[in-house]
């Protein structure tokens, strides 16, 4: 079937020397570092870390995430092997055309598309509610009708969207720079909070380091995680299993660092700087992660923290009101560099399919000035703020998780079948106990899917239908893969 018809490295490799398709090379290993920095560390920091703790976890919320690193790092050096051996744009896609086929490919494409596209969105929302948060606390107020809990059109967030937009369309340089000087900022807050919060800590905090487990409230329907409704397994809050449950939660925390790999063409030495960008980024935000939890859980005892802000209360609690608002500028710097390295990689994701055709070609055209695909920025930060400015994105928000996932999965498994069909490739990096290591990414992959609500599985395999039906509609006769007979 011509469906599963694979595109050969070399030819990946040759498309992206078509001037018209060729982006420049500005980015080094430091660049690709700070742009994974920037996409990890969000409110997750300084929310997720207490929330998991009080009711998941205990003290013990640390190893949770330090379960969830080695996780993601299994996934990492999967991408690292990939990112090196095929430095083209579009990642887990890419990846996915030369060792699964044109149509997994497609259904990989798409499933990015709607993972970093309601990303996008959803964290600009979270950027408002902490702006005007801001503002509200600076004396300025504004009307509730442009921002605040329940705003008609939430202005702030289409903003921001269109503000980075314009820095994207600009050049990758400028992002790269942009990007660095926002994340500087946020990583220096959090350092910030770790220290001070040092001085506040008490060694009876930590006692039980790992609470006796409890059975966790029943949650019936399509609430109810799919694991307990294929196998009667109920999630467990606190002991051991309390310790994984909760990493099956802080694991979003450290999504992003696939998308260090969409930026792969604009990369001097790839085959060196990827694998140092993604798994540099993910060890660092890993220790921070880390260090926060341990800061939190003994400043508070963890049955006192709050699950809304629960680093800005933990100071509160000690008689250090000031880091409350240190931590909303932390998380605003946070929130600005996830839009904008999510809006990024959508970007270069569709650029990749455009360029194979299976979306409108013309649209993969380079800017001969910014050496950036401009129309297709503009088109993905128009949607994302239109997303962001009118659309209520809570109930989507977990379909980024299982968007996530579902990647990991396939470009684990794709190492595995390109080390068998192309042995002889040259891999700047290899990740190291194949086929064991990708297995093993696979299995703990489906494992947090597994933990994902029937509803998001639902939601999910409809966004996957609707992609199909548009690949035969569209992709599969316009495709450049394709020979003559299917495009005629």
């Amino acid at each position: 079937m011509d469906i599963f018809r694979t595109k050969s490295v070399e030819q990946s490799i040759r498309d992206t020397e078509a001037p018209e398709h060729r982006l420049r090379k500005r980015l080094t290993a430091v660049d690709l570092t700070v742009f994974g920095i920037g996409v990890i560390i969000g409110t997750g920091i300084f929310v997720l870390t207490g929330q998991v703790a009080r009711e998941m976890a205990g003290p013990a919320v640390a190893i949770s995430f330090v379960v969830a690193g080695v996780v993601c790092g299994l996934a990492a050096l999967c991408y690292a092997e990939f990112a090196s051996t095929i430095p083209v744009a579009g990642s887990a896609y890419t990846f996915s055309f030369a060792t699964l086929g044109e149509f997994p490919a497609w259904i990989i494409g798409w499933d990015l598309l709607l993972e970093m596209a309601l990303a996008a969105a959803v964290v600009a929302v979270g950027w408002s509610g902490y702006f005007n948060a801001l503002l509200t606390s600076a004396g300025v107020h504004l009307p509730p009708s442009i921002a605040g809990e329940d705003p008609v059109v939430d202005v702030p967030a289409m903003a921001v969207v269109l503000i980075l937009t314009a820095v994207l369309i600009a050049g990758i340089k400028l992002s790269s720079r942009v990007n660095l000087v926002i994340v500087i900022i946020k990583v220096t807050v959090v350092l910030l909070v770790i220290l001070a919060g040092l001085f506040f800590i008490s060694m009876a905090n930590y006692t039980p380091f790992v609470p006796e487990p409890q059975p966790t409230p029943a949650v019936e329907g399509v609430q109810a995680p799919l694991i307990q409704v294929l196998f009667g397994i109920t999630p467990v809050a606190f002991g051991v299993l309390g310790i994984f449950t909760a990493a099956a939660i802080v694991f979003f925390a450290f999504i992003g660092f696939d998308i260090v790999a969409t930026a792969a063409e604009e990369t001097i030495e790839p085959q060196r700087a990827l694998p140092r960008g993604i798994l540099g980024s993910l060890v660092i935000c890993t220790l921070l992660y880390v260090a926060v939890s341990l800061v939190v859980v003994g400043m508070q005892p963890y049955t006192e923290l709050s699950t809304a802000a629960p680093l800005a209360d933990a100071f509160t609690a000690v008689g250090q009101p000031w880091a409350a608002a240190l931590i909303s500028i932390g998380a605003i710097a946070g929130l600005t560099t996830v839009v904008m390295i999510l809006m990024l990689g959508q970007t270069r994701v569709l650029f990749a399919m455009c360029r194979d055709g299976l979306l409108p070609r013309p649209l993969a055209k380079v800017h001969p000035r910014t050496g950036t695909p401009a129309l297709l920025t503009a088109i993905v930060g128009v949607v994302a703020a239109l997303l962001a400015g009118f659309i209520s994105l809570s109930a989507l928000a977990e379909l980024v998780n299982i968007g996530t996932l579902f990647a990991f999965v396939v470009v684990s498994a794709g190492v595995i079948i390109l080390r068998r069909t192309r042995p002889d490739l040259p891999r700047a990096f290899r990740a190291p106990l194949v086929p064991l290591l990708p297995i093993l990414s696979v299995l703990a992959c489906l494992y947090l899917m597994l933990n994902l609500p029937v509803e998001t599985w639902l939601r999910f395999l409809i966004w996957m239908v609707i992609g199909a039906v548009l690949y035969f509609a569209y992709g599969y006769r316009h495709s450049m893969v394709a020979g003559p007979d299917r495009r005629s």
